[in-house]
């Protein structure tokens, strides 16, 4: 079963339960996508974790986006509803 790229297994190997990213200076992390709570853009791409830290990522919502979908597919389910930038997301 091909999975597209940037998802990866809990070993790093392609098609799996975690998603790469690339932080703007170029290095390539390995993110939790079920620990995503939102996307945003400002110019850049900034991811929020329920940690509280915060990601600047190369990528576009819409390629981060793709990438946790693929993960939910792969893991039986999908909870990912598209908020829209005139939603109050507070």
């Amino acid at each position: 079963m091909m999975h597209p790229p940037g998802v990866l297994d809990p070993g790093g190997k392609e098609g799996g339960q975690m998603i790469t990213v690339t932080r703007i200076n170029g290095e390539e992390i390995v993110v939790n996508a079920g620990l995503i709570e939102f996307i945003e853009k400002t110019p850049d791409t900034v991811i929020s974790l329920a940690t509280g830290r915060k990601l600047m990522v190369r990528e576009s919502i819409d390629e981060v986006i793709d990438r946790v979908l693929a993960y939910q597919r792969r893991i039986g389910h999908s909870t990912v509803v598209p908020v829209s930038p005139d939603d109050d997301m507070e």
